[in-house]
């Protein structure tokens, strides 16, 4: 039976100079044609997805907040980070760059239908979910055996690395110092 709804982890910058971040219930649509629904069973916390859930929000001021949600916590911005987040006053964001599980539900081309049962990685965003509906053509699908936790890191950091390599030798220098 394929999922109607999820819980999703999203993010709303408020104009009292809060950030609140909450599970919430979201309809997940039926896949088309030529998507599948992964049951999300992995996604890595990367430095943009921080960005993304708590605006820069001063952390010690991290207290739950029922009114807003049954899981929900709410933190004070600086005037700085509102001045940063003013764009998003009253937008619910959801969460999660990228992530890894298995495909429970498809749609009816052959594409999606060769999916069914496989583990896969894929980003696109509101990956903190328990389901994600997404274009086939999205999923990098993982050898067999794989864990879903072995694929929810394929996107951002390797792409990273192969951005400022590439970076790199287009500028003409022939070595590379990173640091964390």
């Amino acid at each position: 039976m394929t999922p109607t709804h999820t819980l999703q982890l999203h993010s709303t910058v408020h104009e009292d100079r809060t950030v609140t971040l909450a599970l919430v219930e979201a309809d997940l649509p039926a896949p088309g044609p030529d998507e599948v629904v992964v049951r999300m069973e992995a996604a890595p916390i990367n430095p943009s997805d921080l960005g993304v859930m708590f605006a820069r929000a001063n952390m010690s001021t991290v207290v739950r907040d029922d009114s807003v949600a049954a899981h929900a916590v709410r933190a004070t911005l600086s005037r700085e980070a509102m001045q940063g987040a003013a764009g998003r006053i009253g937008l619910s964001l959801p969460a999660g760059n990228e992530g890894g599980g298995v495909v429970v539900a498809t749609g009816t081309s052959e594409v999606a239908k060769a999916l069914l049962g496989k583990v896969v990685s894929i980003r696109g965003g509101a990956m903190y979910a328990q389901y994600r509906c997404i274009a086939a053509q999205e999923c990098l699908v993982l050898p067999e055996g794989t864990a879903s936790v072995d694929a929810a890191s394929c996107f951002v950091n390797p792409l990273t690395a192969l951005g400022m390599v590439e970076t790199m030798r287009m500028e003409g220098h022939t070595g590379l110092v990173h640091t964390a």
